[in-house]
């Protein structure tokens, strides 16, 4: 087992690199399944839940081989089954990415009741119904859901509630479908485009990605090719609020600004100094930090996972702030930890909280519940004085690479030692 210990109120300044985006990076390599051809994807995130999904596609045949730097090199010409490791497929949420592609080229998938993280409800009746759609035939045996079709028949299909994998899912599940298919309420993320685009390259046609309405007219197959991820924007994110928590001069690069519009009019609103460049983001120090309200959305609006880090970010703000979390019931029980550490927060119910600032943070020993709730712990660590400890790092390192070396690399003070 591993834990981080932070050393808090360190003065942090420099330059930071962001990573390839781990929801883009997650679908494009599930969507080798896809062709028999050869991908070779670029700038891969090395992170676990990268790992999880490559252990996956090797399990059941595919030819995978990769360097250091993130450059996947992957070919599923010789597939042997269609069943995933069940173990895996578990704890890994993008498993279900997979069922579409299988599907289309042996006519049968297996879904497992996945995990991920534990933040709230995530219906696998709007997979079903979609995969229903498409005339798959499904029998539950215990928690594995095991489908069936002899031919892909595009399919028209409505969202019941908006959900950016059920949407990729569905994307990937029509590409090789006899017909057309239409999809209604689908999720707008700027990695929808992404993968959308890539796949149109290889010979795929779909129209409307990040729009509602998604059109996908099937095709036959799809070439072989290659693409770089794009920068994460959630990591993105994470980095610019941190530089705004510790007043530090922190310059973000390797970015693109245009997909977090919302997030920069929030900070500015709350009087953090930002120079927006092409590529870059330089959080420059304030004079003082005001309170402001949040509202999570679907994209264009507020990411849900930049929900935590700007809940910290109140902490340190003059005045009364309302977070108001509205895709995930679940995802607010980390702010205990906050109040543990020093914070003034009450929660009036599972999807809203009262942040009252500033207040000062004391380092403790926290256990990180999830992915972004995690990087929030961090970041509190790393404003708060003393030391801080932070155990179940796994999940820390399903989203983010080798964190504790980058951000050494600005000034923080963040060890990983085994216990």
């Amino acid at each position: 087992m591993e834990r981080f210990i932070i050393k808090g109120g360190k003065k942090l300044s420099g330059e930071i690199q962001v990573n390839g985006a781990k929801n883009a990076a997650l679908k494009v390599l599930a969507a080798c399944l896809l062709t028999n051809k050869e991908w070779v994807i670029s700038n891969v995130p090395q992170i676990e839940d990268i790992f999880r999904l490559i252990e996956l596609l090797k399990g059941i045949g595919v030819d995978i081989k990769n360097d250091s730097k993130g450059v996947y090199q992957l070919e599923a010409k010789n597939i042997h089954s269609s069943r995933l490791n069940p173990d895996i497929a578990k704890k890994l949420k993008g498993s279900i990415l997979m069922a579409g592609p299988l599907l289309a080229r042996f006519g049968e998938a297996f879904l497992f009741q996945s995990g991920g993280c534990v933040i709230g409800q995530r219906p696998r009746d709007i997979f079903l119904e979609g995969f229903k759609a498409f005339g798959a035939k499904i029998e539950k045996d215990k928690q594995v859901y095991h489908l069936t079709i002899k031919k892909l028949k595009g399919a028209k299909f409505v969202f019941p509630l908006i959900s950016v994998t059920a949407t990729e899912t569905m994307i990937l599940t029509a590409v090789l479908a006899e017909g057309k298919t239409f999809l209604s309420n689908a999720a707008c993320e700027p990695e929808i485009v992404f993968l959308a685009d890539f796949l149109n390259e290889r010979g795929a046609r779909i129209k409307g990605a990040g729009t509602p309405f998604v059109e996908i007219n099937g095709v036959k197959s799809l070439n072989s090719g290659q693409c770089k991820i794009l920068p994460d924007r959630i990591e993105t994110g994470s980095f610019v609020i941190l530089g705004a928590a510790v007043n530090g001069p922190i310059k973000v690069v390797g970015v693109e600004p245009s997909r977090l519009d919302v997030l920069w009019f929030l900070l500015k609103k709350a009087g953090v100094n930002l120079e927006i460049g092409k590529d870059f983001v330089k959080v420059k120090p304030s004079f003082k930090i005001r309170a402001v309200d949040l509202k999570t959305h679907e994209y264009p609006g507020f990411a849900t996972d930049l929900q935590a880090p700007f809940t910290v970010l109140m902490t340190q703000a003059k005045g009364v702030s309302l977070i108001h979390e509205t895709i995930f019931e679940g995802r607010l029980f980390y702010t205990d930890a906050l109040n543990q550490m020093g914070a003034k927060i009450i929660m009036c119910d599972p999807h809203r909280v009262i942040v009252q600032g500033p207040s000062k943070l004391y380092g403790r020993r926290l256990i990180s519940p999830d992915i972004r709730a995690g990087i929030a712990l961090v970041i509190a660590s790393l404003i708060a004085k003393g030391e801080s400890i932070i155990e179940n790092i796994y999940q820390i390192d399903r989203g983010y690479e080798c964190i504790e070396k980058r951000l050494s690399t600005i000034g923080a003070d963040i060890k990983r030692v085994n216990y």
